[in-house]
């Protein structure tokens, strides 16, 4: 398999994208820069859930709806403990050691086997912030119906965090070098692409309602040697102050299609999605992004339909 990168774009308005437990839950910030973070971990969570929904078997996750240990997870999959000799068949079930990795108490010798072995996967991400400069919504109080005791009446006050709008981008990898330690292959990419682009908004809860992908690229390359590095540094929006709407502003590829058109041998294909009501423009001119890179990626782009 050869290498990839990816860069993912979503919004979100009026929520709360991915809460810091050590401020109250408030959404996660650089307040210097007034930039939105996003963990990666809460990246792989939506790709998790929404797989499970979707009948995949994944290593993360409950068994009968109750929280277990790694190595009880690997029971319940194997209906034995976990030794060297079922490394393939835990990576043949479980699609989301094959993407991320990770850290199973496995028994024996064989392949790294011990105490435990460790996988790092090919799907790596880094946290994603915003592109434009985010505002926290000031009115945060919040009353439930229920009282929080039988000997409190009155609705219980509490703290509801949330932004305005955020655009936030990531950057992630698929090394081809490492897929074929945990067996990723390209139909798992195909699951991958899907993935990203479907689950924020099928997951929403309460306070993750208003998320939607609005540009997915997944430049694949030619080779397991060869790429660009953080596709983000290649965006800009034309506007980046007080947004509230998508429509505010325009993304703009000029930069990214200057990169792309200077690496066009090492690039194989780029596989594409993006919202259409998104507005995009590139050297002064407006379009959808097939229209914009069309000309560096004659033949090359794929466009994904979901």
């Amino acid at each position: 398999m050869n290498n990839s990168e990816l860069l993912f774009i979503y919004d979100a308005k009026m929520c709360n994208p991915n809460g810091d437990p050590d401020e109250e839950n408030r959404p996660r910030m650089d307040y210097d820069r007034q930039r939105n973070l996003v963990s990666d971990v809460r990246l792989k969570r939506y790709i998790r859930d929404y797989l499970a929904e979707n009948d995949y078997e994944i290593y993360v996750a409950k068994v009968e709806d109750k929280a277990v240990t790694a190595g009880d997870r690997l029971k319940a999959l194997l209906k034995h403990d976990a030794s060297s000799d079922d490394i393939d068949e835990i990576l043949s079930k479980l699609i989301d050691i094959r993407f991320f990795g990770a850290t199973m108490p496995i028994k024996g010798e064989k392949r790294g086997g011990g105490t435990s072995l460790s996988l790092t996967g090919p799907v790596q991400f880094n946290w994603g912030y915003s592109l434009n400069k985010v505002d926290l919504v000031e009115s945060n109080g919040i009353t439930s119906h229920f009282g929080s005791n039988a000997e409190n009446k009155q609705g219980a006050m509490g703290k509801d965090y949330r932004v305005y709008y955020s655009l936030i981008a990531f950057h992630g990898i698929v090394s081809g070098k490492r897929a074929s330690e945990t067996k990723l292959t390209e139909k798992d990419l195909d699951v991958l692409d899907k993935s990203l682009i479907k689950s924020i908004p099928l997951q929403a809860t309460r306070s993750k309602i208003g998320q939607y992908p609005r540009l997915y690229m997944r430049l694949e390359y030619v080779s397991d040697e060869d790429f660009i590095g953080d596709l983000r540094s290649y965006v800009n929006l034309d506007k980046t102050e007080t947004l509230r709407e998508p429509t505010d502003f325009a993304i703009d590829l000029s930069r990214l299609k200057k990169v792309i058109g200077e690496n066009n041998d090492k690039i194989a294909k780029l596989h594409l999605w993006y919202d259409q009501e998104m507005k995009f423009i590139s050297d002064g001119l407006s379009g959808n992004p097939e229209e914009l890179l069309r000309e560096e990626l004659k033949g090359k782009i794929d466009i994904l339909k979901y």
